[in-house]
């Protein structure tokens, strides 16, 4: 009755139901291929396995250096994270509270930034990494420091974007009575502000931890030659050779990569879900 009564409803549910499917399919076939025998995932198309088995996890975890591998994802992952948050937060604040010289421009060019190509910046930036490891080592190639600044220049100008409308809607009024109750600006900004502003942080943050943890293009192209410097993507590559894939064991090593975003998703997910909501709101 309810369907017949509201048909309006009942067709975006089955359009919700329909797309929710859809996305939800490559990560299915992703655990399937994972979990079939060799034998079936090159002569086998059905969408099931009688045999299922987990070798192929048995032989992406036991690629050498493995864990090494995940520890330097972890690293760059939660380094962006933070200082894209540290970063941010700061810069929003003093984009919606403070009036400056140059502020409009600076707006539009955070805008302008998200339209470029990431593939048309990656030579430039090869350069610009080269040239600053000869004066930073640590920042230059062949080391996480450089995937960790390139990471935290792109979440940078969305994260401050989406986090200008948050602290836009946190009331001057409120600035106000914090001052004249003795507060200075700095316990404003973390004592007041930044609780408010807490679900846009979140938001932006499971954005820039998906980047960093999921960044094959970047990590190839400034992680030349050091192995131990190397992140999780990369160590896929042992499973693509000239004669044959090992398909099921580069799928077992995605199945793996994507448990960390499903754990990170999941302890910042009702946080996440009121940021985006804030967002689109604001």
């Amino acid at each position: 009755m309810s369907a017949i009564r509201h048909p309006g409803r009942a067709l975006a549910e089955a359009v919700t139901v329909v797309v929710a499917g859809v996305v939800a399919f490559p990560l299915f076939w992703m655990v399937l291929t994972a979990v079939k025998p060799p034998d079936e995932v090159v002569s086998s198309a059905l969408p099931w396995t009688t045999r299922p088995t987990l070798d192929s996890f048995v032989r992406a975890l036991t690629v050498q250096d493995f864990g090494r591998y995940f520890l330097n994802s972890v690293i760059v992952a939660v380094a962006v994270v933070a200082l894209s948050m540290l970063v941010a937060f700061l810069a929003a604040a003093a984009l919606t509270r403070l009036r400056f010289r140059g502020r409009t421009t600076m707006l539009v060019m955070l805008l302008v930034v998200q339209m470029v190509p990431v593939e048309a910046l990656t030579v430039p930036l090869f350069f610009l990494m080269r040239s600053v490891g000869q004066s930073v080592p640590a920042f230059g190639l062949n080391h996480l420091g450089s995937l960790v600044l390139v990471h935290l220049a792109f979440s940078l100008p969305f994260s401050i974007w989406m986090l200008r409308g948050f602290v836009a809607a946190v009331p001057v009024e409120l600035e106000e009575a914090a001052t004249l109750d003795g507060a200075s600006r700095f316990r404003f900004l973390w004592g007041v502000l930044f609780p408010l502003v807490a679900p846009g942080l979140v938001a932006t943050s499971v954005l820039s931890f998906i980047h960093a943890w999921n960044d094959f293009l970047f990590a190839k192209t400034f992680i030349i030659s050091a192995a131990d410097a190397q992140t999780l993507p990369l160590a896929l590559q042992v499973f693509i050779k000239p004669d044959q894939n090992d398909w099921g064991a580069v799928m077992a090593g995605s199945t793996l990569m994507t448990i960390p975003v499903l754990v990170f998703f999941v302890l910042v997910q009702r946080r996440l879900v009121t940021g985006l909501a804030g967002s689109v709101k604001g």
